[in-house]
């Protein structure tokens, strides 16, 4: 079974399956696909995590393909530009891209296919063309002024002709296959199958990549702050990283163990929301109600008060946050009333400076626009902007004018007739992340822009460590044997939107697509991950479609709330498997007409 955000990497991925491929074999195949036709979602200049199990270990793993700071970004660099905040796009916001080595090392260490078969339909579709997607398409009229005015080499990539295409038209990316088929043929003459790929490895960190990224960046150009800079990126950090592997982070939910990356990730508030939820009654934890909602959302703003009081690539008291003891006390804060503060926990000896956490923000054309999949203006000290994309937009990203996005992202999830079991979630390189550059036919990515410049906290920008990614698939096993993947591009939605599954699923008893397609809502009252790092007290997202009623009742409690249509929030895809049967299972998302599960 596959299923991922766009179908033409479920087929892909489906294609290899049917061919004797294995589950990783398989995502690697449809990930390259995703870097093709969700450009605006993901690319090669862009990063990903994943959770993965084979067949013979049961035992939950994280593959890390989110690359660090540059050497060079320092948080006195970035203050000396004039800005107080890393930019939400341009390559002063990138890190070493990660994506392309993760995915060599996870079919490396566990696929069975030649590179050159596995690479074979992104090579294809990107040479030969595809018809391009209506969310592609809206991407690229909206930051076609930025394209023509400074960014070129975006123009002449996904303007041809001068013109943005319509969807459904056939587009092509030459200098990207030429890339692909340049990784290839730095394995011609390895005397293995591993050795190809560690030469293409090689070939991508040391090589021509490399290379043509180091000059490209050190010519300045604008940036989301509406400044122009150049980035701090070179070979010698992309030289100096490598993808690898992490134990999962996990925690046990009413029987079923919840895997997670790592806190250097935002996926362990999903975990200490499961901990904060676990005991309660399941009334409670129905998110189609007006109690439960409220319950599920106060929860988790208790969880992501802590995500920025403690979550980095540092030293973060994970065990701690995790236990009943904190976690009991904390559970003792979730009232009758929506709270409208930032209230992370206490805990000795680990301290760290507090981010800011603004309601507003004013820098560079665009600055402050909207929430990640629904645009919003409720800054009522400045005269509103008018939209640039619909106000609605169907869980694709919010792209201002400039470049900033927020609600990015793809997924695929992979499971196959063995048990090898995958879930994935590549992102950043968008095509609206910094200019296109030629001879790659990609971009590079803005992760950095979660990182803060202040001193001090938990996630400020420190060269060489990883930010503090959104970046958050998950893998659920049952009596130690895993049981489904799932995952949602979302940006600081994807674990919200994930526990509306996880609840509905395993405690309310929907199947898989049931959970997906329910209404779904999420809180927006915790600073952002995303440029210009603002957040909205007691902010609450809701689909009409879970009801009036619903809606009257959570405002009757103080949630400030935000109508965002009745199908908009969210692109969960997910597979399972039944240990007992072998019996396989998938579903994706409806919204957008775009996700698409597959098996047999």
């Amino acid at each position: 079974m596959a299923a991922a955000t766009h179908w033409i990497a479920t087929a892909t991925a489906q294609s290899v399956l049917e061919r004797g491929g294995n589950a990783f074999d398989a995502a690697v195949a449809g990930a390259f696909v995703l870097h093709v036709v969700e450009p605006h979602l993901n690319g090669p200049g862009g990063d990903l995590t994943a959770v993965f199990a084979t067949a013979s270990d049961p035992t939950p793993v994280v593959l890390v393909g989110q690359g660090p700071a540059p050497a060079g970004a320092t948080p006195e660099h970035y203050r000396a530009e004039g800005l107080d905040l890393v930019p939400g796009s341009g390559a002063l916001a990138a890190t070493v891209p990660g994506a392309v080595d993760a995915w060599l090392l996870l079919l490396r260490d566990h696929g069975t296919w030649e590179l050159a078969d596995v690479l074979a339909p992104a090579i294809g579709y990107a040479r030969d063309g595809h018809p391009v997607a209506a969310g592609v398409v809206r991407t690229i009229t909206a930051v076609q002024g930025l394209f023509r005015g400074h960014w070129p080499t975006s123009a002449t990539q996904w303007l041809p002709g001068g013109t943005a295409p319509v969807a459904g038209d056939l587009v092509r990316n030459e200098a990207l296959a030429t890339v692909l088929d340049r990784l290839l043929d730095a394995g011609d003459g390895s005397g293995s199958r591993t050795a190809r790929i560690d030469a293409a490895r090689s070939e991508w960190a040391e090589g021509f990549v490399a290379e043509a990224i180091d000059r490209f960046v050190r010519e300045t150009h604008r940036h989301a702050s509406g400044t122009d800079h150049a980035g701090v990126i070179r070979a010698s950090d992309l030289a100096a990283f490598r993808a690898s592997y992490e134990p999962a982070a996990t925690a046990e939910f009413r029987g079923c163990t919840i895997a997670k990356t790592g806190p250097w990730g935002q996926g362990p508030a999903l975990l200490q929301t499961l901990r904060l939820l676990d005991p309660l009654d399941d009334a409670l934890l129905d998110p189609s109600t007006s109690v439960g909602a409220h319950t599920i959302v106060e929860a988790q703003k208790l969880a992501m008060a802590d995500r920025e009081a403690f979550y980095g690539d540092g030293d973060v008291p994970l065990d701690v946050l995790l236990s009943d003891a904190y976690t009991d006390e904390r559970r003792a804060l979730i009232g009758e009333r929506a709270s409208a503060e930032l209230r992370p926990g206490m805990i000795p000896g680990a301290e760290r400076a507090m981010p800011p956490a603004r309601t507003s923000y004013s820098a560079g054309d665009g600055a402050g626009l909207g929430e990640p999949t629904v645009q919003v203006a409720r800054d009522t000290e400045r005269a509103p902007v008018a939209p640039v994309a619909p106000v609605e937009d169907r869980g694709e990203p919010f792209v201002a004018p400039d470049g900033e996005t927020r609600g990015d992202t793809c997924h695929i999830d992979v499971v196959d007739r063995w048990g090898n079991i995958v879930s994935a979630t590549p992102s950043g390189g968008w095509l609206q992340s910094s200019p296109t550059i030629p001879e790659l036919g990609f971009c590079l990515g803005t992760r950095l822009q979660m990182t803060w410049l202040e001193p001090g906290t938990a996630s400020t920008l420190r060269p060489g460590e990883r930010p503090r990614t959104t970046l958050t698939p998950t893998l659920v096993l049952r009596d130690g044997a895993p049981v489904a993947a799932v995952g949602s591009p979302g940006g600081d939605q994807q674990d919200q939107w994930q526990l509306l599954f996880l609840l509905r699923w395993i405690v309310g008893g929907y199947t898989p697509q049931q959970a997906i397609d329910a209404p779904a809502l999420h809180t927006t009252s915790f600073p952002g991950s995303f440029w210009p790092r603002t957040w909205e007290p007691a902010g609450l997202v809701v689909e009409d479609r879970i009801g009036d009623d619903v809606i009257a009742e959570l405002e009757a409690r103080g949630h400030v709330v935000t109508r965002a249509g009745d199908w908009s929030l969210g692109r969960l895809t997910c597979v399972t498997r039944d240990p007992a049967t072998g019996v396989l299972g998938a579903a994706a998302n409806p919204r957008g007409a775009q996700g698409y599960a597959a098996g047999r």
